[in-house]
């Protein structure tokens, strides 16, 4: 029997050695700076990315894949008989999960698709599991099973250090940025399982940190009582002296878990903005 062949966008936050070690299909997402349009994973590293957004004259644009690459990418990977299991970003933040939708109706392939609630490190989290499931031959209702078991017990926090990026992408009326700015807001964004609640609001990256002593870090202990943490991550835009500090401390609570810190994909820093950070991690 063939395994299943997983399939997801440029949003997840896997490492390149993940990717050829896992044999994961990359469909990439375009994000276009100053009248110019990269492709994410091809044209532009998420280090790339940063730095020039820092320089752009407006917000970058970014734009789902067209269809045509998804039913080319779904024809070819099943034309020896192979199912496909497509996992992709959260739909309520890009049109990428109904695309893949749409072509997987129109492939000549067998192909399902999740939506996967979410996006980044917390995506990967899903697509590892499909792959490595892959591997063992299980059949893609049994992958289906445990990528959404995955994504029921995965958590991501993310803190808004500028609120910039959010006023211009029209997210945040622009009185409201300019007044949280001045004061030093900092914001804590919460996802968790799709839900999106702005969990804590604060000035300085005092407030931030002292979110994650008095929340985060206890929940974590207490997961660990029951479960075991499988798998974190931290993603960040530009600056690591902040995020090194959480790294530690949440190094410190997992000391035999690996913490993936890398930085954040494109779509991610678009709207976070400068110095925006994010930990996730899911257990079972």
């Amino acid at each position: 029997m063939s395994k299943i062949k997983i399939v997801t966008d440029s949003t997840a936050g896997l490492t390149d050695e993940e990717i050829v070690k896992n044999d994961i299909n990359i469909i990439p997402l375009s994000v276009m700076i100053d009248d110019t349009v990269y492709t994410e994973r091809e044209t532009i590293t998420n280090e790339e990315f940063y730095e020039k957004m820092k320089t752009a004259k407006g917000l970058p644009k970014t734009s789902q894949p067209p269809l045509g690459k998804f039913i080319n990418k779904f024809d070819k990977l099943g034309a020896d008989g192979s199912e496909i299991l497509s996992i992709n970003l959260d739909s309520k933040i890009s049109g990428t999960y109904k695309t893949a939708c749409e072509a997987a109706n129109l492939s000549k392939s067998n192909v399902k698709v999740i939506d996967s609630l979410t996006t980044d490190r917390s995506l990967a989290f899903q697509v590892l599991k499909a792959a490595e499931m892959s591997k063992q031959g299980k059949s893609i209702n049994e992958i289906i099973k445990s990528v959404d078991e995955v994504r029921k017990n995965t958590k991501l926090y993310m803190g808004i250090l500028n609120l910039d990026n959010i006023v211009k992408g029209g997210r945040l009326k622009p009185w409201a940025g300019a007044i949280s700015n001045l004061l030093n807001i900092k914001v804590i964004v919460k996802l968790v399982n799709g839900e999106i609640t702005v969990d804590s609001k604060g000035r300085g990256l005092k407030s931030i940190h002292k979110y994650f002593t008095q929340h985060v870090y206890p929940e974590m202990q207490e997961i660990l009582k029951h479960k075991n943490i499988k798998s974190i991550g931290i993603s960040y835009v530009g600056s690591t002296d902040f995020t090194n500090k959480i790294k530690d401390e949440v190094q410190a609570i997992c000391p035999n878990i690996q913490v993936v810190m890398r930085e954040t994909v494109p779509i991610i820093a678009t709207y976070g903005g400068l110095g925006a950070f994010a930990l996730m991690y899911y257990s079972e």
